[in-house]
């Protein structure tokens, strides 16, 4: 994986937050919606699948993965397309949307009912580490998404999907135990983990999760030769989280410069390929 590509691209992702890119009125424009168990993020290329603009809202309208607030998910994917209307002055109408692997049929439907609810057309549904390799473009090796409910994992070879799966386990968890151990309310227990500041020291408090997790992977690839793990995902801009997994798995594991943008801008460049 070209480490420098993949960060320059997410580094223009991260600008077009605060301000849209200038963009031919008149082109085909495509966006990947990235339906979170944290965050609701919404990324908007154009035909060159380049970054134009992002738009994101912390929410709690998904459980490991799963839609149990319909109306909320709809208003807020609604409320997130009309910011980026607004913005680009064009209007929205083709995505692409990602779901846990293993996301059963009807549940996969739930979230392509969201986004057409919220007046755009869904053209692709795949699974998340698959859209986070559009971006990675990986060969060989695996792919962990660490999300705020599931760890999703895929392993390619050849450039190919050759095994997923998904457990429940994700930064909710690590709020929790952080909750616990501070005693504070899980709302605060999130913005402490967010803190960069704060997250060495959290590091020993959060890392019985982050062994749970490293568990799943590798019971989850001890059947395939692996030489690379590549985390993404949101739970992995924790600082040091890819030391905890690759002390304990004992394969090279590495991440871009912001895990959290990798899913998402793979959504929408899976909508315009």
């Amino acid at each position: 994986m070209d480490f420098n590509r993949v960060n320059q691209l997410i580094e223009k992702t991260e600008k077009t937050i605060d301000e849209a890119v200038k963009f031919n009125k008149n082109e085909e424009l495509f966006v990947g919606v990235d339906l979170g168990t944290a965050y609701i993020v919404l990324v908007v290329l154009n035909k060159e699948k380049q970054p134009i603009a992002c738009e994101m809202k912390f929410a709690q309208v998904l459980r490991d993965g799963l839609v149990v607030d319909y109306i909320g998910a709809l208003n807020i994917v609604r409320e997130l397309k009309k910011k980026l209307e607004e913005r680009l002055g064009v209007e929205l109408y083709k995505a692409s949307i990602a779901v846990p692997p293993g996301t059963s049929k009807g549940d996969a439907k739930t979230h392509k009912y969201v986004v057409e609810g919220a007046g755009m057309e869904v053209i692709k549904v795949l699974d998340e580490p698959t859209a986070a390799n559009a971006v990675l473009q990986i060969e060989d090796g695996v792919i962990v998404d660490i999300g705020g409910g599931t760890t999703g994992i895929s392993i390619l070879k050849d450039g190919k999907v050759v095994y997923t799966a998904d457990e429940a386990t994700g930064g909710t968890h690590l709020s929790l135990v952080i909750a616990g151990n501070y005693k504070v309310k899980f709302e605060e227990a999130e913005k402490m983990k967010m803190d960069k500041n704060k997250q060495r020291e959290l590091l020993p408090i959060i890392r019985p999760v982050i062994q749970k997790v490293s568990t799943i992977i590798k019971e989850n690839i001890k059947d395939y030769e692996i030489d690379d793990i590549y985390l993404v995902g949101g739970t992995c801009c924790f600082e040091g989280i890819e030391e905890i997994i690759e002390k304990e798995i004992k394969i090279r594991t590495r991440k871009p410069s912001n895990p959290f943008l990798v899913t998402p801008l793979g959504i929408a460049m899976n909508c315009c390929s």
